[in-house]
């Protein structure tokens, strides 16, 4: 992969590239639409194909508020078309890797020695590249490091980016403010987060410590006195990523313990910790010798008790199958609003009611096989559904407070590593650590 040798930092530049990339969407817009009324054929998967590649292209490129909107929207099937998830998973661990001699400016202004000064050796390419920051081997007194470098200027464009990038996302996937705003903030918001090393540095150490105890799951060590606001150190850990692994001759009942490890960590970190990994792509995660090892808690989530109780109260049955019941439980999380018509309130409800129990499914069963595509079927045609109808698209304002986004993110971007994994889990550990109080 072709190294950059720079990132536009100022907002001119950056806002020339981002109207670049909105001029290519309407040009292959234009292009799909005159082929149609020329041939009469119906191209539309190849407009997408077309506009999801160029698009990434010019976000890999800008790194930051771009590039972690596409690396957000390719976890979020539901919301966009194929085409655009599968070419926007890049994001998640294979954008284009900054040169080194941006890496060396980095570790002067951040700790003011080159990488060489301080480690016995320091990879010139990156391992790894994401939407923030890329992943460097380095070795020191005969021990392997991973060094995370975060991207020059991200945080300062972070603001001026999403603006630009926003009404592109609407056209592109034909969404009005009310579906991307949540995201847009999200992403702004964790962006901010994800900037501070210092603070994830942190958050790594004491959630690694306090999931420990969990079966089957380990976490890498942490080098706070190799790490700085822009430079994270951790143990280096050999493996293959979760998709690699999934795609692997490993034998289905081993895949089926990496699952299970995976399902009870996050059953942990949201049922009794309430502070959770809320970025579960496969890059975060290596399979190692029959282990999984969890790696990157840039994007973490916390909710409080009153949120919890109102969000889990909607998973039991005589709540999500009981009209009465489910209408004030809407209204608590802000699902349903003041201003709702009735009509509105009814359709909201029917729409509720069934993606409540499509998301109910898995810890519903007992034990459950994600290897069944049905079951993703459903939430395919569930998503196209909910897309193009055309009377829940004129019920306006956006819905639901900013944790149920993160926590629906969450199980649905779950449920993608189970399928991917083909996996069969016991999923009735959920329940049973749904009421479990915080230690």
């Amino acid at each position: 992969m072709k190294e950059q040798t720079s990132i536009p930092k100022h907002k001119l530049g950056r806002a020339a590239s981002l109207a670049g990339a909105g001029v290519k969407v309407g040009v292959n817009y234009l292009r799909y639409k005159g082929t149609k009324v020329l041939t009469g054929k119906d191209e539309k998967d190849k407009f997408h194909e077309r506009t999801a590649a160029d698009t990434y292209k010019t976000f890999s490129k800008l790194k930051g508020g771009p590039l972690k909107l596409a690396q957000m929207l390719s976890m979020d099937k539901n919301m966009i078309p194929a085409q655009y998830s599968d070419e926007f998973s890049k994001a998640q661990y294979s954008a284009p890797p900054l040169s080194y001699p941006l890496v060396v400016k980095t570790f002067q202004r951040e700790v003011g020695k080159s990488p060489t000064e301080i480690f016995d050796t320091f990879t010139n390419k990156a391992a790894a590249g994401a939407s923030i920051g890329q992943v460097h081997k380095a070795t020191k007194d005969g021990k392997t490091y991973a060094v995370k470098v975060q991207y020059p200027g991200v945080a300062d464009s972070l603001h001026s980016d999403l603006a630009i990038v926003k009404p592109i996302a609407m056209k592109l996937f034909q969404l009005k403010a009310k579906a991307i705003d949540p995201y847009m903030q999200e992403v702004e918001s964790k962006l901010i987060e994800e900037t501070d090393y210092d603070l994830e540095l942190r958050r790594s150490m004491d959630l690694a410590e306090k999931s420990s105890q969990l079966p089957l799951t380990r976490f890498p060590q942490y080098y706070p006195e190799f790490s700085s606001n822009k430079i994270l150190t951790m143990e280096w850990v050999d493996g293959l990523q979760l998709d690699k692994y999934a795609e692997s001759d490993a034998p289905q009942e081993e895949k089926n313990k990496i699952a299970q490890a995976l399902w009870d960590f996050y059953a942990h970190q949201i049922h009794t910790l309430k502070v959770f990994h809320a970025d579960p792509h496969p890059g975060n995660f290596i399979v190692k010798d029959g282990e999984l090892w969890v790696l990157d808690f840039g994007c973490v989530k916390e909710i409080g008790d009153e949120f919890y109780e109102g969000y889990f109260r909607l998973m039991e049955p005589e709540v999500s199958q009981d009209n009465e019941k489910l209408r004030p439980a809407l209204y608590d999380l802000s699902l349903l609003l003041e201003e709702d018509d009735e009509a509105s309130i009814k359709k909201l409800l029917e729409i509720f009611g069934e993606s409540i129990t499509l998301l109910n499914k898995p810890y519903r069963a007992g034990v459950f096989d994600f290897g069944d595509n049905a079951f993703f079927e459903q939430l395919a045609a569930f998503g196209e559904r909910t897309r193009n109808d055309k009377e829940l698209l004129a019920i306006n304002s956006a819905r639901g407070k900013t944790d149920t986004l993160y926590l629906n993110r969450t199980f649905f971007g779950v449920f993608n590593l189970m399928g991917m994994l083909k996996a069969t889990v016991d999923t009735s550990k959920e329940v049973e650590h749904r009421f479990e109080k915080v230690c």
